[in-house]
């Protein structure tokens, strides 16, 4: 028994041993068990054509079974992780984490393992290249890990989403330094996080200021269309969600480019670095899938932060209130057609779509007050995401309903905290 139980700590010892090479870190503690939180009961009634037969979603599958592998190493069961690392592998040919786990842990039956990849590397061009490629590996595998050790409390959400209306039905969340993409549902309760999924973000990092710069941008978004996978190269993968980048905040700012995406990757590829894309957000395509199928074009919204902030929901509430107080009085100063005050709502630097200035925008205000006849003024259906740098924004989202009309204008407008005050820096119509 002695003798069994000193082999058993030997085992766990060396796999403790191997696990920190392979992710070149101290010797870990036991990872969480890769949760995902349980799907909503239906998907979109778009996800797929009545007749069709909606395939398997496959989602997440790859990262928690080699995460299980790891879990399985750092037991010291290294039998059993060697079989479940060929078995994913097998599944998942494309995945490299999985091949290259499979081939350290063979390596390591003949000797010491001291770090993922750990093999003889010729000085030669091509070899300079191979070592880069793993190097990029060892990030990714450290990102994946250090995700699931730092997984977000129970029944927080980021702090940028103070409300989002019932008719966001999905909302997304990017922290770049976990290279990690969170997507919520927005129901009754609140949101709630029902899925996460690594992600690649640009070359450069983050912070896209111009075209070419190889960055991906931070501030909140909105997908504007769904692109038909058909009509994209195989480099896109399963498909493609744009974003609006640049938004009115980052053109005020004289920010350039454009044509960054949610996309997928090539059918020879499950995943891409870290630090990869040109600027787009880059998944896994079983990933991917699962984001095609359940979000909506021009209502989800998509934060993209340096490093998401996760709050309480009731936290915000204050937050919420105090700019809704200023929201209504913008309201009021219109339903009453008080011009004077309506205007000291709106900044000199005002924009809107064709970068028509304020003194234009004034012709468009008088005419919406003259339409209203005395009638009150109704917001519905109202967002508020909050956008904090080096300076506070705000972007609001709402119907704006004359009182007795069944509908009216989707309005969006940005404003920014200028010393005590917010005021209006863009305003437009986008439904």
């Amino acid at each position: 028994m002695l003798v069994e139980l000193t082999a058993r700590r030997r085992r766990a010892a060396a796999g403790t041993l191997l696990l920190a090479a392979l992710l070149q870190a101290a010797p870990p503690v036991a990872l969480a068990q890769s949760h995902k939180p349980r799907r909503a009961a239906t998907e979109p009634t778009h996800a797929a054509k009545p007749a069709d037969k909606p395939t398997e979603l496959r989602d997440g599958q790859a990262e928690s079974r080699l995460l299980a592998v790891y879990q399985l190493i750092g037991e010291g069961r290294q039998r059993e992780a060697l079989a479940q690392a060929e078995s994913l592998a097998r599944d998942y040919p494309n995945f490299q984490l999985a091949q290259l786990a499979v081939g350290d842990l063979m390596m390591s039956r003949t000797r010491p393992i001291r770090r993922m990849g750990d093999v003889p590397v010729p000085d030669s061009t091509r070899s300079i290249q191979a070592s880069a490629v793993l190097e990029e590996l060892r990030n990714e595998s450290r990102q994946r890990v250090d995700a699931q050790r730092s997984r977000p409390p129970a029944n927080t959400i980021p702090a940028q989403f103070l409300e989002l209306s019932p008719r966001s039905r999905h909302a997304i969340a990017v922290d770049a330094s976990r290279s990690r993409l969170y997507l919520f549902e927005n129901t009754g309760k609140g949101l709630q996080l029902v899925a996460d999924y690594y992600a690649s973000v640009g070359k450069l990092g983050t912070e896209k200021a111009a075209e070419g710069d190889q960055r991906t941008p931070l501030g909140v978004y909105f997908i504007t269309s769904r692109l038909d996978p058909s009509t994209l190269k195989d480099f896109y993968g399963a498909g493609a969600l744009p974003i609006n980048y640049p938004n009115p905040l980052d053109q005020s700012r004289g920010k350039t480019g454009g044509g960054i995406w949610l996309h997928g990757t090539p059918p020879d590829q499950f995943a891409r670095a870290p630090l990869a894309t040109d600027g787009c957000l880059v998944l896994a395509n079983p990933d991917l899938e699962r984001i095609l199928r359940t979000v909506e074009p021009r209502s989800t919204p998509v934060v993209i932060a340096r490093q998401l902030q996760w709050v309480a929901p009731h936290s915000v509430n204050a937050e919420r209130k105090s700019f809704e107080a200023v929201l209504n009085a913008w309201r009021n100063a219109k339903t009453q057609g008080d011009m004077t005050r309506l205007l000291g709502f709106y900044a000199p630097d005002f924009q809107t779509y064709r970068k028509k200035p304020l003194e234009e925008w004034i012709h468009v205000l008088k005419a919406e007050t003259r339409a209203l006849q005395g009638r009150e003024l109704h917001l519905k259906d109202k967002s508020y995401l909050r956008w904090t740098d080096s300076a506070d924004t705000m972007v609001v989202t709402f119907g704006e309903v004359a009182e007795g009309a069944r509908t009216g204008p989707v309005k969006r407008q940005y404003w920014a905290r200028r010393g005590q005050q917010w005021q209006i820096f863009f305003e437009g119509v986008i439904g």
